[in-house]
């Protein structure tokens, strides 16, 4: 058992819940707009209220990165991680600035079928972020965000294959492919998260 004669800095865990709890936050948001359950307008104006959130989240860590003198693990960690949630927040807002631009109406089927890979991902990801302090039973949130980054590509690739059936004028195909791509860089973004706290969980435990 290791004794510190310096206690860790315990305050980087709540922020970092935060962080997770607004990430889920803002890809409910993006749900709801897609699947026509809010003003794409309003939705947009409220998921970039997540996007500031974030922006102010991940300057308090990297604030208190610098401040702290025991931070509870390996400072590149801590900083990789902030930057990784704030990037798909930044992801998620990208989607819906394009939804918007688009001036999108009816979402495919597979768009639908991709925000809700989304939020479940995000969802697993809040219950990993929260387990950040012990570093234990960490094992199902991984695999579930896996498996869902893998259906989230396979619904990708149903997706693109169905835009370039012929079914679809050019200009549908495009703006439609620039936010199926966005929603999918989204979730690959979770499973990165899952990744830098798997790597901070081989290194503590």
């Amino acid at each position: 058992m290791r004794f510190r004669l310096i206690p860790r800095d315990e305050a980087f865990f709540p922020l970092f819940d935060e962080a997770a709890t607004n990430l889920a936050e803002c890809a409910g948001l993006l749900r709801d707009v897609i699947g026509g359950l809010g003003d794409i307008r309003a939705g947009h104006a409220r998921i970039g209220e997540c996007e500031r959130r974030g922006d102010e989240l991940t300057q308090a860590i990297l604030r208190r990165l610098d401040q702290s003198f025991v931070a509870p693990f390996d400072r590149e960690d801590i900083h990789a991680l902030t930057e990784q949630i704030d990037d798909v927040v930044d992801d998620i807002h990208a989607v819906s600035e394009l939804m918007m631009l688009h001036d999108v109406d009816e979402p495919l089927a597979e768009v639908r079928e991709l925000a809700d890979v989304l939020v479940k991902a995000a969802d697993a990801g809040v219950g990993l972020i929260a387990k950040l302090s012990r570093l234990r039973g960490i094992e199902a949130d991984l695999q579930s965000v896996d498996r869902l980054e893998s259906e989230g590509d396979r619904i990708y690739r149903r997706c693109v294959a169905r835009l370039f059936s012929g079914d679809f004028n050019a200009f549908d195909v495009l703006r439609w492919k620039d936010i199926v791509e966005a929603i999918e860089e989204s979730i690959n973004g979770l499973e990165k998260i899952s990744d830098v706290v798997e790597s901070i969980a081989l290194k503590h435990t």
